[in-house]
């Protein structure tokens, strides 16, 4: 007898456990909470992310919590005065602002609110993942023809702590639409005398009839400009700038144009790039 009644325990308590997981799953599935649906959007690299988590609201740089304030603003300062907050490592007269126009914290520029969300990513010159440090020593080797960063400075740091701040609540992988260079239709054969021409009647009133900049502008060629190893040498991406951007505020240049004066610029003299040792 005492045997049959712990046998009908056992199975009284199998039967409760059974039916109290039926009950959670039940509700499970009815409640799914949208946050848990964010959460699971997010780790899947952020294609199903709602489009009202990705907006472009970057915080200001002197906003920044107290213990990491001044980091921020010396990073912010690097990127919108490079020649002097930086100068030992730039080999150019260029700033970054220049191409990451107020330090990178306009949508329409090349943007870097967002960056500290989306690397690591694979890069194509590398052909392997590459890291932000890695990417920002590349442009200050490139785009302002000087020597990388040491990763564990003081400005590397700075930098990374500026990158951070201003993508404050951005998912993690997310689709930043604002990211990148849209670049142009192939569909233009590039004239480089029309390019030439272009030039003169747009681009040197502040960059200089020379091309070799002004108290305005940055130089576009010559030794104190960007190496043929930067991006911006680069056709496709000189002409997507000039056509998005240029001139600074009031973009004009057709698709076309666009594409000449790229291709005239680009075939100016400038340093080569010599990768560091």
């Amino acid at each position: 007898m005492r045997s049959r009644g712990i046998l009908l325990a056992l199975v009284l308590v199998v039967a409760l456990v059974l039916a109290g997981a039926g009950l959670y799953a039940l509700f499970s599935s009815m409640i799914d909470l949208p946050a848990n649906r964010a959460i699971m959007a997010g780790n899947l690299g952020g294609k199903t992310l709602q489009a009202s988590q990705v907006v472009f609201a970057p915080p200001r740089p002197e906003d920044a919590p107290a213990d990491i304030r001044e980091g921020v603003m010396l990073g912010y300062h690097i990127l919108m005065d490079t020649q002097t907050y930086a100068k030992e490592y730039v080999g150019n007269k260029l700033n970054c602002r220049n191409c990451h126009f107020n330090a990178g914290r306009e949508r329409n520029t090349l943007s870097l609110v967002g960056v500290a969300a989306t690397y690591p990513k694979y890069r194509k010159r590398q052909k392997y993942v590459t890291d932000l440090v890695t990417r920002t020593q590349g442009c200050f080797q490139r785009s302002m023809n000087g020597k990388p960063l040491p990763p564990e400075g003081r400005h590397m740091q700075a930098i990374m702590a500026y990158y951070h701040w201003i993508s404050k609540g951005l998912p993690i992988y997310a689709d930043i639409p604002w990211l990148g260079l849209k670049k142009l239709a192939e569909d233009h054969k590039p004239d480089r005398a029309s390019g030439q021409k272009i030039f003169s009647q747009v681009c040197a009133r502040c960059h200089g009839g020379d091309g070799l900049g002004t108290e305005i502008a940055p130089p576009l060629w010559g030794p104190a400009s960007f190496n043929d190893g930067a991006g911006m040498h680069k056709l496709k991406n000189f002409s997507a700038f000039t056509h998005h951007f240029m001139p600074k505020n009031n973009p004009t240049l057709t698709v076309e144009q666009a594409w000449d004066v790229a291709a005239f610029a680009t075939s100016q003299p400038r340093p080569h790039f010599q990768a560091a040792r």
